[in-house]
């Protein structure tokens, strides 16, 4: 009878020693967490997520998640990104706990300023311009004539280089 009850004890109190321990690593841990500098990958997608996702390369970056890295890892500007616009600008910067800036003018664009529009006589068809268009801004069926949805388009141009036939043209949104 005594054997078991010092087995028992025995248990008991290495049950406790094991318990002790993880509550202290839990501890430990959940301390170093908030302390540590969060990781970079988790901010580059917090940032992302921000980001209006229509990969329109109007930043200077080949699309939104590139600029999120640029953000994070080589501290570029938070206003480069003209679809977002100033709330967007805004909301990075607060995230960041960076200096709120104005929305930068971004000279390859005039975002906004101008739109595309489809010669639709000489539309082929190809879909190739719809495939480019990273806000679906186009409209249309292969084969068929395609047309611009002139209130989703933001001027990004990347449907002009794909166009065999250059029937896509920028005009003022005005």
């Amino acid at each position: 009878m005594r054997e078991s009850l010092t087995m028992s004890n025995s248990i008991v109190a290495a049950v406790s020693i094991i318990t002790g321990i993880a509550l202290i690593a839990g501890l430990l841990l959940s301390f170093a967490y908030k302390r540590m500098p969060a990781d970079k990958d988790s901010l580059v997608e917090k940032v992302n997520q921000l980001l209006p996702q229509t990969q329109c390369a109007q930043c200077g970056y080949p699309g939104c998640r590139p600029y999120a890295r640029a953000i994070i890892e080589n501290n570029e500007g938070t206003n480069l990104c003209p679809p977002g616009g100033q709330e967007t600008a805004d909301k990075l910067s607060g995230l960041l706990g960076r200096e709120t800036l104005t929305l930068a003018q971004v000279e390859s664009s005039l975002m906004h300023q101008s739109v595309a529009r489809i010669d639709e006589a000489l539309c082929i068809g190809c879909t190739y311009c719809r495939a480019a268009c990273p806000v679906d801004a186009i409209t249309g069926a292969h084969q068929f004539m395609h047309t611009i949805i002139a209130s989703e388009c933001t001027g990004c141009e990347l449907c002009l280089p794909p166009c065999p036939v250059d029937c896509i043209t920028m005009e003022s949104a005005a």
